[in-house]
């Protein structure tokens, strides 16, 4: 079963957030994760989706998605993103 990180951002310093995403991609694809989502046009259809940006990753599985967002290759990468954005983010099963 698949496992998806999916995250709804909001970034506040966009010089510094574009060095978080040029190095996030070759991490997370390193635990086999393939974005299918990464901002984009959208239209709200129920309820409240805070933050501006959504970014959806599939992973092989639901381990895989922890691995990534626990380990130690991500660590620094993720404090760049926490430093310079806020957001929700969840890590899910999947088909």
């Amino acid at each position: 079963m698949s496992g998806y990180a999916i995250f709804n951002i909001e970034i506040k310093n966009p010089d510094a957030y574009k060095e978080y995403v040029s190095k996030v991609k070759p991490i997370a694809e390193k635990f086999g994760g393939e974005y299918i989502v990464r901002g984009g046009e959208y239209k709200i259809m129920e309820g409240k989706w805070t933050y501006s940006r959504t970014v959806v990753i599939k992973f092989p599985s639901y381990d895989k998605a922890l691995n990534w967002y626990n380990s130690e290759e991500y660590k620094p990468v993720k404090k760049i993103r926490l430093d310079n954005s806020v957001s929700n983010g969840i890590i899910i099963k999947g088909e």
